[in-house]
């Protein structure tokens, strides 16, 4: 293979980098494993591309590949979970704050990486933690086959032509992965584009978060908001309870500082500092915000920061 050939292949198959990191995250729930299958999907596909000869397209070609690799990173393995799928809300005390060295949690992943200008409305939607979280709880086949068809708008046809498989097979497929997901009535209603308005709550958050001030923070909650901290199991139901750990065994977080990170799975992100003993401010966490109904609906702190940050483009400590 000539060196024209081998740079216009790397060239195609760069163009089809971002929509395949973000079907492999759907699959996969990280996006460190996520770009390990696409380009393990790439080096399969460069080592066989001489017996490919243009049988089907190139990019179906590549979803089979990467697909491929996905069932087989997912065979045997536990799903990805959330604090809420594990067990009910509980009480706001440092006795609950419990890790499970045997749960693998779900990761966020930056917008940016799984951009695809084609479908930006659809992979914002679909991207969301909740619906994530959802599609691991469906057995890896049915996975792919409601990504592909509902998710990326793939015929049945297409479907089973990728998965070597009929499409009678297909439709009950989605059919029992439909079943799933309406059981866990998971929405995907959040828009793709923040108003001002939530624009102008985000920036109202971030100061009244800075200031600890619980009477701001009170009026930017909804009633019924949730919490989760992975890798802590533990997660809170309700502002009241929300609240009660901000201003108890969460006081720690007094003090912090708050910096935006873009979007993680279409919704706003912030890289939080606590204040640091030695001065300064050290990485906590990263904050993932979605909004509801003019308030803020849902907190999810992750407390990964050794590979989130960068993976965020967050500096790894802040001077005072």
């Amino acid at each position: 293979m000539s060196t024209a050939p081998i740079t216009e292949l790397e060239s195609q198959l760069e163009q089809h980098r971002s929509e395949l990191t973000a079907y492999a995250y759907r699959m996969l729930a990280s996006p460190f494993e996520a770009e390990d299958a696409v380009q393990e999907a790439f080096i399969r596909a460069w080592r066989a591309y001489d017996r490919f000869e243009g049988r089907s397209a190139l990019r179906s070609w590549l979803y089979r590949i990467t697909t491929n690799v996905c069932l087989d990173m997912l065979n045997g393995r536990e799903r990805r979970a959330r604090p809420m799928d594990l067990g009910p809300s509980c009480e706001p005390i440092a006795s609950n704050l419990n890790t499970l060295p045997e749960a693998t949690w779900l990761q966020p992943v930056p917008d940016a990486m799984v951009a695809d200008p084609a479908e930006l409305t659809i992979s914002s939607e679909t991207i969301k933690l909740a619906f994530v979280a959802a599609l691991q709880h469906l057995p890896p086949r049915q996975r792919a086959v409601l990504i592909l068809r509902e998710v990326l708008r793939w015929q049945a046809t297409e479907v089973a032509e990728l998965l070597d498989t009929t499409v009678a097979s297909v439709n009950s497929a989605l059919q029992r992965a439909r079943e799933t997901l309406n059981t866990a009535a998971v929405g995907t209603t959040s828009p793709s584009e923040l108003s001002e308005d939530d624009r102008s709550l985000l920036a109202r958050y971030v100061e009244a978060f800075q200031d600890y001030d619980i009477d701001a923070l009170t009026a930017l909650i909804q009633e019924d908001a949730t919490q989760s901290m992975p890798p802590f199991d533990m997660w809170l139901r309700g502002r009241d309870d929300i609240l009660t750990w901000w201003f108890g065994p969460g006081i720690g977080c007094r003090g912090s500082r708050v910096l935006p990170a873009g979007t993680a799975n279409g919704s706003p992100a912030y890289g939080q500092y606590k204040p640091s003993p030695d001065g300064g401010y050290e990485p906590w966490a990263l904050q993932v915000i979605e909004l509801e109904d003019g308030r803020i609906g849902e907190f999810t702190f992750f407390l990964d920061t050794e590979t989130l940050f960068p993976l965020f483009g967050l500096p790894p400590r802040l001077d005072a």
